[in-house]
């Protein structure tokens, strides 16, 4: 499972909380690959997936949070990610 975090270079609200989702996504699912995804670097990426406000994530290539969510929502939709998988 692939996890990439859009972020934008000295978003404070960002690094605050990145430390946090990827405890949270390993504490889900221990082969997580964490990407963070400087937005100025992989803009036409980011427009392809609809990314239109950082920070954003998006799970195995789609878009799933729009705003940063807490470490219990990520775990949230990681679990029901497996499940669909499964």
């Amino acid at each position: 499972m692939k996890i990439e975090v859009f972020y934008s270079p000295g978003c404070k609200e960002c690094a605050a909380a990145q430390a946090n989702l990827k405890a949270a996504a390993h504490e889900a699912n221990a082969r997580v690959e964490w990407r963070e995804l400087n937005v100025l670097d992989e803009l036409d990426y980011a427009v392809e997936l609809g990314v239109l406000a950082l920070p954003a994530i998006a799970i195995d290539g789609k878009l799933v949070f729009s705003s940063l969510p807490t470490p219990r929502q990520l775990r949230k939709a990681l679990n029901k990610h497996i499940a669909r998988e499964t």
